[in-house]
């Protein structure tokens, strides 16, 4: 999407079970895009062996670091290693690529079929209700976009009190906070990014101008504001 390569994108930022995707913060801050919606989808995962490998012969699996979390208690129960790879899909497609006696992996069930894997064990996942919550990217926000939820980023100034003023500027425009991450800036030692999403008390449009009067209000106690988007919540 910032390279120009695609109109939008959508990027996993929360875990039902595993939490925050907490690189995909540090992503938000480094490419020019602007959040333009959130989509929240339940995630199945299936355990993903090549044919005649039976769960007895498994002893480690490949995955993504948050799909691995999300699966825990299936691997902690049958004694399965997890190893860690880049993404579930590469991790299904690496493995059918290769002869890795004991391998498997944990994907969608679609991706088995792409990669003629088979599905050991469906819905591995430790709970039946996992869900992952995901950013609409864009280069440009559309302008009939409805302002719903508000996503910023901000750090604060090193003084005592200074994030406790930053919420309270929130608070004063009566916005309800659903989302405080923290992420280390890497510039230095215990500096910190704040990443906010807020929304309107009543969960509608964000008024006119309240935006603008925020990012003024968080100025004095803020070393910079970054405003990563506005959008329609999730329905």
């Amino acid at each position: 999407v910032a390279a120009g390569e695609a109109e939008q994108g959508v990027v996993p930022i929360e875990n039902s079970l595993a939490g925050s995707v907490l690189e995909n913060y540090d992503l938000l801050l480094e490419y020019d895009a602007q959040i333009v919606g959130e989509v929240s989808l339940p995630v199945r995962h299936c355990l993903l062996a090549p044919p005649g490998r039976a769960l007895a012969d498994i002893t480690h699996c490949y995955s993504h670091p948050q799909a691995l979390a999300q699966c825990a208690r299936f691997l902690t129960e049958h004694d399965i290693e997890p190893r860690a790879a880049r993404n579930t899909a590469e991790a299904a497609r690496d493995l059918a690529s290769r002869d890795e006696p004991g391998a498997a992996a944990i994907a969608s069930a679609r991706a088995g079929q792409l990669h003629g894997l088979d599905t050991v064990v469906g819905e591995i996942q430790t709970r039946a209700d996992n869900t992952t919550r995901f950013f609409v990217i864009a280069r440009e926000r559309p302008t009939s976009l409805a302002a719903e939820k508000t996503s910023l980023a901000f750090s604060t100034v090193n003084r005592p009190g200074a994030l406790l003023h930053c919420l309270e500027a929130f608070a004063g425009h009566s916005l309800n906070l659903t989302k405080l991450e923290s992420r280390p800036t890497g510039d230095a030692l215990w500096e910190y990014h704040f990443y906010v999403d807020a929304e309107a008390q009543d969960g509608g449009a964000l008024p006119d101008g309240v935006l603008a009067t925020l990012v003024a209000d968080l100025a004095p106690c803020t070393s910079f504001v970054r405003v990563l988007g506005q959008y329609p919540q999730a329905r």
